[in-house]
């Protein structure tokens, strides 16, 4: 179900809000103002919620579904065919093939089976590889998707050797409940000891966190489209 548009006039100024507070914690943290970027997430929303968005300069937004993707963002980048969309939600084999077709980034690759596909598929698409990063479950939750962080060095070393695949770094998702920061703790250790610099962790409510621990895309859906 998709939310309905919030007034055309709070998203600019939630957006800037939000942007002015990730370039505040990165100078806080020691790191240049730019080093962490914003990827609003739009999920649920509908283009006329996100179109204010884009009209203030946003360009990286990130998305769950593929099929509601597919819905929205065709029309949204033949406007603004800058736009970089990211997949943050789980990816069926079976919708790989769409998911290259519109998506920029995926930050979900989180088994071997998917990998394969990628593998498969991505030679066929007729674009640009996409940038992958794997999504490692931190808190090891069983209804969570995401490799456990014992077998991240193995599975990454297995999407490089085995696959082919170039990824560029690693997601989390932090158990609900529990304090986000040694989560981002966690994933900036293994991507260091993997040499991946992509760290894409923190959300609305955490994002400064983790933009103090390394993070290099935040993924803020709420403080800037609000509730849905």
């Amino acid at each position: 179900m998709t939310a309905a548009s919030p007034a055309v006039s709070t998203v600019p100024l939630y957006l800037a809000e939000v942007r002015a507070a990730i370039a505040r914690a990165c100078r806080d943290a020691g790191r240049p103002e730019d080093a962490a970027r914003l990827v609003a997430v739009s999920k649920t929303f509908d283009a006329d919620a996100i179109r204010p968005a884009l009209e203030a300069g946003q360009r990286r937004f990130g998305e769950n579904r593929v099929q509601e993707a597919k819905a929205k963002w065709p029309e949204l980048k033949a406007e603004y065919p800058d736009v970089e969309l990211h997949l943050i939600g789980p990816l069926q084999s079976n919708k790989v093939r769409e998911a290259l077709a519109l998506f920029d980034v995926i930050h979900t690759l989180d088994r071997p089976s998917l990998a394969k596909e990628l593998a498969k598929e991505i030679p066929r698409s007729g674009r640009p590889a996409p940038r992958l990063l794997v999504q490692i479950n931190t808190g090891e939750e069983p209804q969570k998707a995401g490799v456990a962080p014992l077998e991240a060095d193995g599975f990454l070393k297995a999407c490089r050797d085995e696959y082919g695949l170039a990824v560029e770094g690693l997601m989390c998702i932090p158990p609900a409940g529990e304090p986000a920061a040694p989560h981002f703790a966690l994933l900036a250790t293994i991507a260091r000891r993997n040499g991946l610099s992509v760290l894409s962790m923190g959300m609305s409510g955490d994002y400064e966190t983790a933009v103090a621990l390394g993070a290099t895309h935040v993924r803020v859906g709420s403080a800037i489209f609000g509730a849905r």
